[in-house]
């Protein structure tokens, strides 16, 4: 299989961690929980016009998107399956970066998987028939990447979002509601702002951090010590952070370890 990221110029760059790209012939067929991470996702797949989804808890499949998904922000976990043969791309969004492209509040896509072109029309049909028009990784992204920058506008970010995202990633233990009251803005409307601009309130953003820390550590240090990345990642205890893993993950750590793919978000399920 390959896997190749571009990182966008700027503007882009401003909204967009990176772009990438999976392709691969003569793969295992593998149902994987795709893990939550704050942030939007763009889904682009070259080899059908169609996207399955699946039950998180019975796997079978439910529906499906066209061969463009927008994916919202998620605090739960969903199903991805690979087939013998793949050819796929995708934006990773940075936090709130979604809203430069999507003229919805980011809250309205939480935990929701879309066809794009309940937003951006033939537009989406459009790009997806221009990329299939191409073959190499380089023209895919050039591609892509000029039409993100057509389709960009200039977002309405809040300044005490802004500040408090930047609090919230700074540190694992900065107080929410701390933070909240140096904007100056009472906790119900902060909240509001903050789940437009971002798709999860402040309090499940941090959790969804604390726990996107803990995927970061485990994927470069071993032995493990799970006491000393629960306390690292801004846990109270080990109990705590065993509920996160088993609330956004749907399985322990150390399960997390026996499954883990290729990504550190993605936990290959048993056939």
């Amino acid at each position: 299989m390959i896997y190749k990221t571009y990182q966008p110029l700027s503007p882009l760059s401003q909204f967009i961690e990176f772009l990438w790209m999976r392709e691969g012939n003569d793969l295992s067929v593998v149902q994987t929980r795709l893990l939550p991470m704050g942030t939007m996702e763009l889904v682009i797949n070259l080899n059908e016009d169609s996207i399955p989804l699946f039950d998180r808890q019975s796997r079978r499949q439910q529906g499906s998107t066209n061969g463009i998904m927008l994916c919202g922000t998620h605090s739960e976990n969903f199903i991805i399956r690979d087939a013998h043969q793949i050819s796929i791309m995708g934006v990773h969004f940075k936090v709130g970066g979604g809203a430069a492209f999507f003229e919805l509040p980011a809250g309205e896509l939480y935990n929701e998987r879309i066809s794009l072109n309940e937003i951006w029309k033939t537009q989406a049909s459009e790009l997806r028939e221009c990329l299939l028009q191409h073959f190499s990784p380089e023209h895919r992204f050039y591609i892509l990447e000029q039409f993100l920058m057509q389709m960009m506008r200039l977002p309405d970010h809040h300044p005490a979002v802004d500040f408090a995202l930047q609090q919230f990633q700074q540190s694992a233990n900065s107080t929410i509601n701390a933070v909240i009251e140096q904007t100056g803005f009472s906790p119900r409307y902060f909240n509001q702002l903050f789940r437009n601009q971002v798709g999860v309130t402040p309090k499940l953003f941090c959790r969804i951090q604390r726990f996107q820390n803990a995927l970061k550590i485990l994927s470069v240090k071993a032995p493990v010590d799970w006491m000393e990345i629960a306390l690292t990642c801004g846990y109270f205890d080990q109990a705590h952070f065993i509920h996160d893993f088993r609330a956004f993950a749907d399985c322990t750590p150390t399960e997390y370890l026996t499954q883990r793919g290729f990504h550190p978000c993605h936990v290959v399920l048993p056939n």
